[in-house]
């Protein structure tokens, strides 16, 4: 490990090097290009160079510690810092190896969130709005963009789906864990007689594609304007301002209408768009589409889940990790998911270490 981490260190040496030259300075594509590596390498230098300097003071306190011929009191005090950077040593192994794990080349992008009502008619549909709005808040504590690109709202105040593109630093690699079925457990507000409904709602998180992941051809496209019905009655206007983009080689469709501008509207089309042919591209590489889709989102079953809503004890259950929260009301209305993200953040690096051990 060490030999790895001595030779990152280099490569930030040169790339610092190279950051100095005329020629990355007059190139701004190649400066962009370096500087983004040297970021990524800055944090694995700093333990290194930490992990360095608390070996060499563990060495020279073990040395004295064990020399007969020092103070009886300089040997003690030795004695306590090795114990000391011991544990120092240990912490800043683990990160070190935290931090060479490989890493998600999508971690870093923005993304397409798509969440859908699966069995639970009314019920199901509400809880979309209701993951919708917990999503919105967490971006909003996040700092990040969220906009949405298509909706479609039933009468009550619930959505059969909502997709919306979430802008900002490390998006996906936060939200990446909230792909799957999220099932539902509470007495619907028309159920008369007090008993428990239970619901399911699918989740997707869709990587951004930028535009050197993916290419679309115009000539495979099929663009529609349609008039726009606006989003639950709102935006509702005279011109065929919403757009259907069909991309006739796989048939995929996506559709936006959420702005008054046509253009506006085929902007963010496309982007979805790219968005699901690089999801396509992507897991087609490690199996079919038809197994990945099963995976990341399941069918909107009951059965299939990897979360849990149970309303009546007000209790969060993440089914990956075993991690119940009993502040399911807190959780939905602050967007606060950090502690579940956390945990399963961390279940998987240790998966990822066990696989690399």
């Amino acid at each position: 490990m060490l030999g790895k981490l001595a030779k990152i260190s280099d490569r930030y040496e040169e790339i610092t090097a190279l950051l100095n030259q005329p020629e990355a300075i007059g190139d701004s594509s190649k400066l962009q290009e370096l500087s983004k590596e040297q970021a990524k390498l800055v944090p694995i230098v700093e333990v290194f160079l930490l992990l360095s300097k608390k070996q060499q003071e563990l060495e020279e306190n073990t040395k004295i510690a064990n020399d007969p011929n020092e103070d009886h009191e300089m040997r003690d005090l030795a004695k306590e810092e090795v114990i000391s950077l011991k544990s120092e040593v240990a912490e800043l192994k683990q990160k070190a190896q935290l931090l060479l794990l490989p890493k998600d080349p999508d971690d870093e992008k923005n993304i397409i969130l798509e969440i859908r009502a699966g069995t639970g008619g009314d019920e199901a549909a509400l809880f979309v709005a209701d993951l919708f709005k917990m999503y919105t808040k967490f971006a909003e504590y996040n700092k990040w963009r969220i906009d949405v690109v298509d909706s479609n709202p039933t009468g009550i105040g619930g959505f059969k789906e909502i997709v919306a593109s979430i802008e900002g630093k490390n998006v996906y690699s936060r939200l990446k864990y909230e792909a799957g079925t999220h099932r539902v457990q509470r007495v619907p507000v028309t159920e008369t007689q007090g008993r428990v409904h239970t619901s399911a709602v699918t989740v997707a998180i869709l990587p951004e594609a930028e535009d050197i992941d993916i290419e679309i051809k115009q000539a495979d496209l099929r663009i529609d304007t349609y008039r726009s019905q606006g989003a639950g009655g709102q935006h509702v206007n005279t011109t065929d301002s919403a757009i259907r983009i069909i991309h006739n080689p796989t048939g995929i469709v996506v559709t936006c209408q959420e702005e008054r501008s046509q253009l506006k509207n085929r902007n963010k089309a496309m982007k979805y768009l790219k968005a699901k042919l690089y999801e396509k591209e992507v897991r087609e590489a490690a199996d079919t589409e038809a197994k990945l889709r099963k995976s990341m989102v399941g069918s909107g079953d009951r059965s299939e889940r990897i979360r849990t809503y149970n309303f009546p004890q007000g209790r969060i259950t993440d089914h990956r990790i075993n991690l119940s929260l009993y502040k399911l009301e807190e959780i939905l209305n602050s967007g606060d998911i950090n502690g579940i993200v956390d945990a399963l953040a961390a279940n998987y690096q240790a998966d990822l270490l066990k696989a690399h051990s």
